[in-house]
């Protein structure tokens, strides 16, 4: 009879399950595996045929009447203990996912988790969902806003997709030294210009703000300062350049520009060539007809748009990327959060009308009028512009208040923590240096512009306190001392 001949003989229900789980062997009463019906081992021993068996198990001895499951067999002890107890107990030692996976083959829900156990196993669980925000976001096609490490990992990704293009050794020599600005002396002066393009542009906005720099034409309409006009000028042709210039080399368009930095570098460019177009088309139609009578105010509006530019930062600063990438992962606290207000803000709006309706002396006689009091009432900001003046409304306002504490702290709190994880993450990321992952490139190292800032403001800032403790009389800190800080600080720093 062949092995796939032999059917499942019915056996003893008083003999003891033989079960052969990594290498280890139980005997297990089989009533205490039956008392869980819908787990694998209990719908094992219901099975009729050694087909139906070999689909819940690795292998099965006929012989022996032993099955065989290729599982991890120290898990298996918490599932026997299962069994027993009618609750799952996990050993501290155990990857929360892994074991999370071992109970589900078993057939075991998380329900049944200990009370002591589950509370720790759900934290853990959560902690490493959160920490992996950027490999699921890697894994939905969407932008990552992580550290430096996985920055330069699509780096590499990047320089593979150059090999068989068109001008591949230009573009990926170009495309290295705009995105890298560690990889050569060319790219970290190329980074800095443009850093400093960036604080030049936003400098020169707000400087437009201030009387002195405001000028009027003939027809008493405001224009451009002539400096601050040519200043701008030169920026946005920089600005342009670059960004025409990353789109030729890009290895991907279609990736360039669904790049959010990349949006960002639209937007804060586009609002100049649309000042520029309305007011030529404004010159051109002023004397024969008074319809673009409002274009002033649209390019004033668009001019405003230039603030836009704060956001170029984000190029370069970790930080920023990192704060960007935490409220994007944070969109459903952040829309209960706007949904608690919204209905509280509905209510006490409705409420300190009816309060405040009959009274004369009120700002609070219409619903809309309500709304920005309960507004800034909630938020616990208080302007004071706007107040109840009745009994009843100072009850509602009361009220009010204290619903405002208790919605707002609740998503708050929620939104804080994710701030938190994700720093801390971070920072613990920057802080492996030994653990940094392996370049594909050699040639590309582990820079960004904080980097360089900091290796080279050490020298400068141990030379400061040598002169300093030189000059003290009563500093006992030795020059020696002074150089192996400065060099301990140097190596710090360039790991």
């Amino acid at each position: 009879m062949g092995y796939g001949q032999i059917l499942h003989q019915h056996r003893n229900e008083e003999d003891p399950v033989h079960l052969n789980v990594g290498g280890v062997r139980h005997e297990v009463d089989p009533n205490t595996l039956l008392r869980f019906p819908h787990t694998r081992l209990a719908r094992l021993l219901r099975c009729q045929s050694e087909a139906a068996i070999l689909e819940l198990c690795d292998d099965y001895s006929p012989a022996e009447k032993e099955y065989y499951f290729d599982r991890n067999p120290r898990v298996f002890l918490c599932v026997l203990n299962f069994y027993h107890t009618g609750r799952i107990h996990m050993m501290e030692e155990f990857c929360v996912f892994s074991f999370s996976q071992e109970i589900e083959y078993w057939g075991i829900q998380e329900i049944h988790l200990s009370p002591c156990c589950g509370n720790w196993y759900h934290e853990r669980k959560e902690y490493i969902e959160d920490r992996d925000w950027d490999v699921r976001s890697d894994d939905q096609q969407h932008p990552s806003f992580d550290s430096s490490f996985e920055e330069l990992s699509a780096l590499d990704k990047d320089l593979a997709k150059f090999k068989g293009a068109w001008c591949a050794e230009v573009r990926s020599y170009v495309w290295l030294r705009l995105e890298d600005p560690g990889h050569s002396r060319a790219s970290k002066v190329i980074a800095v210009a443009s850093l400093g393009l960036v604080l030049t542009s936003i400098v020169a906005m707000c400087v437009h703000s201030m009387p002195e720099f405001q000028r009027v034409d003939d027809n008493e309409r405001p224009i451009e300062d002539p400096v601050l006009a040519v200043l701008e000028e030169i920026c946005i042709a920089c600005f342009s350049a670059e960004f025409i210039i990353r789109f030729i080399v890009a290895p991907s368009r279609r990736k360039f520009l669904g790049n959010p930095l990349n949006i960002i570098d639209v937007a804060s460019i586009l609002p100049f060539y649309a000042t520029l177009a309305l007011e030529t088309a404004d010159e051109d139609a002023a004397e024969e007809n008074e319809d673009l009578e409002n274009v002033g105010k649209v390019v004033q509006v668009l001019r405003l748009m230039r603030v836009l530019r704060i956001l170029k930062l984000a190029r370069h600063s970790i930080g920023l990327r990192a704060l960007g990438a935490t409220v994007r992962h944070s969109y459903h606290e952040v829309g209960l959060l706007l949904l608690f207000l919204s209905v509280g803000i509905s209510i006490f709006s409705a409420l300190i009308y009816f309060a405040e309706k009959e009274e004369e002396h009120t700002d609070l006689g219409t619903i809309p009028s309500g709304w920005w009091w309960a507004t800034i009432t909630m938020t616990t900001v208080g302007y004071g512009d706007t107040c109840p003046v009745t009994l009843a409304g100072k009850l509602v306002a009361t009220l009010c208040i204290v619903c405002g504490l208790l919605v707002v702290a609740l998503p708050i709190t929620i939104i804080f923590n994710k701030f938190s994880k994700y720093y801390q993450r971070n920072k613990a990321m920057e802080g492996q240096c030994i653990t940094k992952p392996e370049r594909q490139d050699p040639e590309l190292p582990y820079y960004n512009i904080r980097d360089l800032f900091t290796e080279a403001a050490y020298p400068f800032i141990g030379s400061l306190a040598f002169r300093n403790s030189a000059s003290s009389a009563g500093d006992d800190t030795d020059a020696s001392s002074l150089q192996d800080i400065e060099t301990g600080s140097l190596a710090n720093a360039e790991v």
